[in-house]
């Protein structure tokens, strides 16, 4: 276990220098007819003094790299993305589909912007493939868009439905972290989560304590019944949502969709979890920045390499409000009904799998650091980065 406290490294003697790697490799190609999707998020190359006055990470052998926005995305990053879009149409940078430079698109899903770029030449297709994958399971697995599986199950008055096998499959791993954790993450949390409503028309408004204790009686795993392919809530004011796992299994579905194909190079980013195949086409690996939670313009507070990894970061700086001076945000304590207060501010999981590296970073971020390291020693093969309320770093497993 590493400890760095955050001030001392952040003390840079010159500003930061980021680079989005779409703009590198459309340098030059202005005449291209085709347009460019862009990828956001983190799909930037950070680069900052290699003096800085802590442990050097690159030297730290990361062999994973991440940040992840939990299943958010906030009215100003959406306000980044268009302005960003719109500055790449008008520098008219096109498609790139060799082997050496990569080619990217964009699409909106899981009420967040993805990307996914992939090396090759037959990468166009691939591409629209991964799209359609992204829009299959938002129909699968989306808590409020009519007729998917889970809204289903969430409508179905306490009778079985019958849904699809990764549905299915999702929801069993799901109530595995939910018995694990002791319900501390938990799929039925779906109406407490509603109620809050830190979605994009989140007006700032605090429910009453006698509201959330009403939904708290319904935030029960236990009341969720699985068998045969079929799922049935035993108690019909219970609610599912999946968004503390979804998009880590979404993302190891695109993955496993891309090796299928023999793509042997490709960076997922869904909302902030990334996902990576392999490393760059040249064998460096990827390098992706972990946002500062401290810093509201999004500035990094450091840079990790990935290759063939998932990073995931939960944290209480992007979908929150501030109320009368106190800040709520969306990752929600099944305890007491209101956000958790764990003393951190941000986990980042760096896993093999994304599956896991989205459920485990919400968990520890409830669980608080304590806690959380106890519970990590049952992955050997997970690293986790903790960053404490006053910005201490704390390393785990590295």
């Amino acid at each position: 276990m590493t400890r760095i406290r955050l001030k001392s490294c952040l003390l840079y003697t010159k500003p930061l220098l980021i680079t989005i790697d779409i703009l590198q490799h459309c340098a030059g190609k202005k005449n291209q007819k085709q347009p460019v999707a862009v990828s956001l998020g983190l799909l930037i190359r950070v680069r900052g003094p290699a003096d800085c006055n802590r442990k050097d990470v690159s030297a730290m052998n990361f062999n994973a790299p991440i940040s992840k926005n939990k299943i958010t995305f906030s009215i100003l990053s959406c306000i980044c993305v268009f302005f960003v879009i719109c500055l790449i149409f008008m520098t008219g940078c096109g498609h790139a589909g060799t082997a050496g430079s990569p080619l990217e698109a964009t699409g909106f899903y899981f009420d967040t912007v993805i990307s996914i770029r992939l090396y090759g030449d037959d990468s166009g297709e691939l591409l629209d493939g991964c799209m359609k994958l992204a829009e299959h399971y938002e129909q699968l697995l989306s808590a409020t868009l009519e007729g998917s599986d889970i809204w289903k199950i969430n409508h179905g008055n306490g009778s079985w439905v019958k849904v699809d096998e990764d549905t299915f499959d999702l929801l069993t791993i799901a109530l595995d972290f939910a018995r694990g954790s002791d319900g501390l993450v938990d799929p039925a949390v779906g109406g407490l989560s509603r109620l809050w409503n830190f979605g994009s028309a989140n007006e700032g408004i605090v429910p009453s304590d006698e509201q959330i204790q009403e939904k708290l009686t319904h935030v029960d795993y236990n009341a969720i019944a699985v068998g045969d392919g079929e799922v049935m809530l035993t108690d019909p004011e219970t609610q599912i949502d999946l968004g503390f796992i979804a998009k880590g299994f979404i993302g190891d579905k695109i993955k496993e969709y891309l090796i299928s194909e023999g793509v042997s190079h490709a960076l997922i980013n869904l909302g902030g979890n990334v996902v990576t195949l392999g490393g760059r086409p040249d064998g460096s690996p990827f390098r992706v920045g972990i946002r500062n939670p401290s810093e509201k313009d999004g500035a990094p507070l450091l840079t990790l390499e990935l290759s063939d990894k998932s990073v995931v970061s939960s944290g209480n700086y992007e979908r929150f409000f501030v109320k009368d001076g106190k800040l709520y945000h969306h990752i929600l304590s099944t305890a007491t009904g209101y956000p958790a207060e764990s003393g951190l501010s941000q986990v980042t999981i760096i896993s093999p799998d994304s599956t896991r590296a989205d459920a485990l970073s919400t968990l520890c971020y409830i669980s608080g650091y304590e806690k959380a390291a106890s519970l990590l020693e049952n992955y050997p093969d997970i690293q986790a980065i903790f960053v404490t309320e006053d910005g201490e770093i704390i390393y785990h497993n590295f």
